[in-house]
């Protein structure tokens, strides 16, 4: 699909990651037959997703853009380019300036990166001003287990306190950490910079909390959300960021990721009464 074929309006992309564990390419396939607007790379263990000149070739041959690439954060990408976490925010920022993505999602540090924790907000403005690419912290949540709330995050895993000009709002983890999504949205005014598009049912004593449901199975305002977006004018991008591993064959894979940019792009249109 050609630039001058894709909707006007907020671009919505599809994350690799919803094609798990199928690789990258297979995430531009699926992008391109279903007519989303553009990519976010989830930097993980495949070396697709790492490749530059790889990930170049697939922007080419499809002619889809790279709108976001998400940085190696998770606990299973912990080796990924290092140990250090700002050489992972740097080899980030780097690929995203290469590939034309002007957002670059990041989680807040562990408890337990204690120096990257202390200076996490004063190093992300510092790298602000050397690129054009926004760094945009990605809102978390806790863990609770046996009526306990563990904290894995510092300072916190909620963004809207902290001092980081961009924020991501994920819509699975408002559903897993109990947050009111759309009071987010509205607290964050400008700063929102990047969304994930995803359900949740906010089962807080669940053994996997952060489910990424396709949007309209859970109890997330997730259709709420999109109408206070077009209403606000917002600028960023739209990212389906949802879990298809229950999926048995590639065309229910298929059946989710095309119901998911369906909603999208349905709610996206509408406009709530004042």
């Amino acid at each position: 699909m050609s630039d001058a074929d894709r909707p006007a309006g907020t671009p919505v992309a599809l994350s690799t990651s919803s094609v798990y564990p199928d690789r990258t390419p297979d995430a531009f396939e699926a992008a391109v037959r279903l007519g989303y607007d553009g990519i976010e790379v989830m930097v993980y263990t495949d070396p697709v997703s790492q490749d530059v000149d790889v990930l170049s070739r697939l922007i080419d041959y499809h002619q889809l853009p790279v709108l976001a690439v998400h940085a190696p954060s998770l606990l299973l990408t912990q080796l990924i380019w290092g140990r250090q976490p700002w050489e992972k925010l740097r080899r980030s920022k780097d690929l995203a300036e290469r590939l034309g993505a002007g957002v670059v999602v990041v989680h807040p540090p562990f408890r337990w990166q204690r120096d990257y924790a202390v200076g996490f907000e004063a190093g992300l403005a510092a790298m602000a001003q050397e690129t054009d690419v926004m760094f945009a912290v990605e809102n978390m949540f806790p863990l609770r287990a046996g009526g306990r709330e563990i904290v894995p995050y510092a300072p916190t895993w909620d963004p809207t306190g902290m001092e980081c000009a961009h924020v991501t709002l994920d819509l699975s983890h408002t559903a897993a950490s109990g947050s009111d999504a759309l009071a987010m949205t509205a607290e964050l005014g400008s700063r929102l910079a990047h969304v994930h598009l995803a359900d949740g049912t906010g089962v807080p004593n669940g053994p996997f909390p952060d489910e990424h449901l396709v949007p309209g199975r859970g109890s997330q305002p997730c259709a709420e959300v999109l109408h206070q977006l077009t209403a606000d004018g917002y600028p960023g991008v739209v990212v389906l960021e949802v879990n298809t591993r229950r999926a048995l064959t590639r065309e229910e894979r298929m059946a989710d990721l095309a119901e998911s940019l369906a909603f999208a792009r349905e709610h996206l249109t509408q406009v709530p009464a004042r």
